[in-house]
């Protein structure tokens, strides 16, 4: 079951937000416990018994962890073990596949492939699971008794699926008291349509036309053509996981909680560094405070290997498939030369043709970088690559960039491109303060334009919705 679908729109939570504002304040847990884990079984029985597996062995874990706190030695042995678990359920899940097969291709081996059912989701809740016990180990929580707490901290549906990654002690008090007011149901709704939105009307329309281009061989691409696509695809992977973040955390404010931001703008920025503090901002953390810093970070060791080994694992978290290793190596390749060349003069460069110089290195090392993302096979990535750069023998191209570029693409990609600038920040100010003062006013003009205008992208989306059958999260397979 997907955000984006008539079922959980019309159906399904509908009766989620009846039967929790309905139920008294004590039942409300398990109601929303039920209600998370039947959306979770939409993707099969398994899947269930994965993720119920998971909740139960992580939460004995972390009742051990806390209540061995007088012993360092023993905690830290049912720390590793736990992480070995969980890490180990990531490996036989996502990566038997691609290690028998590697193994085969290297060995001239003929081992078999095991068809392994990959539980959906399981990169994101198999890290909020370590994330608990670690933060247990650390004594920066108190671990948890109540198995309902737990469960529901890991299977909550609104994250469930594709993050925000969360910490245990960022929605504690609202799993144990929730509070909610009418003006955070009034965010919640707003949020969640906004985010539909993006996904419904601008990634899917986006993705459609994307994935016709990368259909076609690489050999038979124009320059002008593989462009497109890798823009096409630029801005639907970031409008496809920008809109499921915002409608979870929209989801999130109509049950009492407030998940983390995910997202801040990436597309503007003006280096691969200040790409990764906006582009999955809960990954990144997660990543720095259980890797990065415990391998040392820029105190201890080696600063660019410690990067390096981030960004492997970054890019092996992505997928079972050497493109994505390549892809964290892509970025972990800029990282380490960004960091070195950090404080050098470049010369007397005026400060906005430098932000621009800046800015374009960056949306074009991170495009080539989606390529890589896109594409599971490593010969066929760097042919697309070629493509783009004009590489091969070009006598015959499949279409004509007019074929895909028509009135209705480039009209939408306007609208993309438009939705990745923060204008609140480009304006003038004083143009900047009317419009944020209009966005939070109060009064009666203001809040009912705000009105029509959520009623609109609402009724827009579901025209969208119910009018195509393409509607992929791109995410949801990690």
């Amino acid at each position: 079951m997907v955000f984006s679908s008539v079922f959980f729109l019309c159906i399904f939570l509908p009766a989620v937000l009846l039967g929790y504002y309905v139920l008294p304040q004590k039942a409300r847990d398990y109601w929303l416990l039920v209600a998370s884990l039947g959306f979770y079984s939409c993707a099969g029985p398994k899947h269930l018994i994965y993720l119920s597996s998971s909740i139960i062995i992580n939460y004995i874990f972390g009742i051990l962890i806390g209540r061995n706190a007088a012993n360092r030695r023993i905690q830290k042995i049912l720390l590793t073990v736990s992480i070995i678990l969980n890490i180990g359920s990531l490996i036989y899940f996502k990566y038997t596949g691609m290690l028998i097969e590697t193994f085969n291709d290297l060995l001239g081996g003929h081992t078999s492939i095991p068809q392994i059912i990959l539980p959906v989701g399981i990169s994101f809740y198999t890290f909020q699971c370590m994330s608990y016990l670690i933060d247990v180990y650390r004594d920066d929580i108190r671990y948890t008794p109540n198995l309902l707490h737990f469960a529901l901290y890991i299977a909550l549906f609104p994250q469930l699926l594709q993050g925000p990654i969360i910490r245990f002690g960022e929605v504690k008090d609202a799993i144990v008291s929730p509070v909610i007011t009418s003006d955070d149901f009034a965010k919640g709704l707003e949020r969640f349509t906004v985010g539909l939105a993006k996904k419904a009307v601008i990634a899917n329309t986006l993705g459609e036309v994307c994935d016709k281009i990368f259909d076609i061989a690489p050999a038979n691409l124009g320059i002008s053509v593989a462009w497109l696509g890798a823009i096409l695809y630029t801005l639907q992977i970031y409008f496809d996981f920008a809109g499921y973040t915002d409608m979870a955390i929209g989801l999130g404010h109509l049950f009492g909680f407030t998940f983390r931001e995910n997202f801040n703008y990436p597309y503007i920025s003006k280096s691969v560094t200040e790409f990764w503090r906006r582009w999955h901002i809960s990954l990144s953390n997660w990543f720095r405070d259980y890797l990065y810093i415990p391998l040392g970070g820029n105190r201890r060791g080696n600063v660019y290997i410690n990067l390096l080994i981030v960004f492997i694992a970054t890019g092996l978290w992505h997928g079972a498939a050497w493109t994505f290793l390549l892809w964290g190596l892509w970025h972990g390749l800029f990282m380490l030369i960004e960091r070195a060349c950090k404080g050098r003069s470049v010369g007397n460069i005026p400060k906005t043709l430098s932000s621009i110089l800046g800015w374009l290195y960056t949306i074009v090392a991170v495009t080539i970088g989606w390529v890589i993302f896109r594409i599971e096979d490593l010969f066929h990535a760097l042919s697309y690559i070629g493509a783009m750069f004009g590489a091969g023998d070009k006598n015959y191209t499949a279409f004509d960039i007019r074929f895909f570029l028509d009135e209705r693409l480039a009209f939408f990609l306007v609208i993309a491109i438009l939705a990745c600038i923060p204008w609140a920040q480009v304006l003038p100010r004083m143009a900047a303060e009317r419009v944020a003062k209009f966005a939070t006013s109060d009064s009666a003009a203001p809040r009912i334009s705000r009105h029509i205008c959520i009623i609109l992208l609402l009724v827009i989306s579901f025209v969208f919705i119910v009018n195509t059958t393409y509607s992929p999260f791109i995410y949801f397979q990690f």
